[in-house]
């Protein structure tokens, strides 16, 4: 299964997303690196960059779901592309003219995270009408095997550039790589047709809140929504307490902290290839249940870990558990949600979604650091695996059929668009 062709158009987009996410994997970490090596950013700043400049970008992408659901998807993509690239290139330009600041970087952290969340709402309407849907799976597993082998082979070849040519090299590669994005969809020879708005003109709040409205509003979706929200919020509120815990409390060294993170991705490799057998042998609903409730337990291993051997071994396993679960759900995720939600709410939806999660992981991730520095980094980790163990009881109970919606969500859409 996971070898199968789906075509010429297909393998571009792929394309796009390899070289920009092999991309981002070499700048990944970057503007914080660059915010205390080079303008000496303090911790609370440095906090502020990765909470505040994601959250603010969410904020922005709030009206763009709406616009790109009656673009044309592939002009779309390379337009954000474009914008990333310019964006990101005006770091090392700045820094050579002896102008970088720290407003600047919070500025490209936020425009950079909302054209990601208007590029991922428009790759994802394109990919839904590019693909059949018995393959949408497929091309969902390979897009997630990209990615963990991104994150595998990006950040410690980062780092070793950044070692060899300073702090902003990863960010011209990261810059460069949206531009060879853009050049791998303009490649693809598909004639995509302009959407059509039917009707009487949206009131502009009904379409910022169409997204929203159908995921809470399908049965299936809503819990699935939900538990996303919780679960990646969490696990993302705990990277920058295990790194005071590895760096500063037990001793680790930043080479055992890069392989920490760097080796489990390699589970994601494993995981994405295993989806399409999995799903065939056991169902789809059956595995969201399972992987969605396994990916949960692992995380309050992160509370024993100690120093030396044995503490970076506890890493590497507990992440490792993580991301082989997270890799074989993530897949099967984003293919029911493509199967569950109209054409016509595609962009809107999945654009609902990516803000939620931008926000939770904000959210979360100042609340991880308030309690951390009342009691301690391990203290907050302790309480996250915790509350991560209660995230299975929203996963949804009953199976859905396919296409199935909540009462009234597809109608009321589409009157309304």
């Amino acid at each position: 299964m996971g070898r199968r062709a789906l075509g010429r158009e297909f393998g571009w987009l792929w394309a796009s997303y390899a070289v920009s996410a092999y991309g981002s994997g070499l700048g990944f970490g970057a503007l914080p690196l660059i915010a205390v090596v080079v303008l000496r950013a303090s911790p609370v700043q440095v906090s502020t960059l990765a909470a505040v400049g994601p959250a603010v970008g969410a904020l922005i992408a709030l009206p763009l779901g709406p616009w790109v659901e009656f673009q044309r998807k592939r002009p779309v993509m390379i337009g954000m592309d474009l914008l990333r690239f310019a964006v990101m290139l005006s770091i090392p330009v700045a820094y050579a003219l002896g102008g970088l600041s720290f407003g600047q970087l919070m500025v490209v952290s936020a425009v950079v995270a909302a054209a990601k969340i208007a590029f991922g709402a428009a790759s994802g309407a394109y990919l839904k009408s590019l693909v059949r849907a018995d393959d949408l799976l497929v091309a969902n597993a390979r897009f997630e095997s990209t990615n963990w082998s991104s994150i595998a082979v990006g950040p410690p070849l980062g780092g070793v550039a950044i070692g060899l040519l300073g702090p902003v090299v990863t960010v011209v590669a990261d810059a460069v790589s949206y531009l060879l994005s853009a050049s791998a969809l303009g490649a693809i020879r598909d004639r995509e047709e302009r959407p059509v708005r039917g009707g009487a003109p949206t009131p502009r709040m009904d379409e910022l809140l169409d997204g929203w409205r159908h995921l809470l509003r399908h049965p299936g979706l809503r819990g699935l929504y939900l538990n996303q929200l919780l679960v990646s919020g969490l696990i993302m509120a705990t990277e920058p307490l295990l790194a005071v815990l590895l760096l500063r409390e037990l001793g680790f060294s930043p080479w055992q902290y890069g392989l920490a993170f760097a080796a489990p991705c390699l589970g994601g490799l494993l995981g994405s290839r295993l989806a399409g057998r999995v799903v065939a042998r056991h169902g789809q609903f059956r595995i969201l249940r399972v992987v969605g409730t396994l990916r949960a337990i692992w995380l309050i291993g992160l509370v024993f870990v100690q120093p030396g051997v044995i503490g970076l071994v506890t890493v590497i396993v507990v992440e490792l558990a993580i991301i082989v679960n997270m890799s074989l759900y993530t897949p099967v995720l984003a293919t029911y949600r493509l199967e569950h939600t109209p054409k016509d709410l595609v962009a809107r939806t999945l654009s609902a979604w990516s803000i939620g999660s931008g926000l939770a992981i904000a959210g979360l991730s100042a609340l991880g650091g308030l309690l951390a520095s009342v009691t301690s980094p391990r203290a907050a980790i302790a309480v996250a695996g915790m509350v991560i163990l209660l995230s299975p009881l929203l996963l949804p109970r009953e199976e859905r059929p396919c296409g199935a919606t909540g009462p009234g969500v597809s109608e009321t859409a589409r009157t309304r668009v």
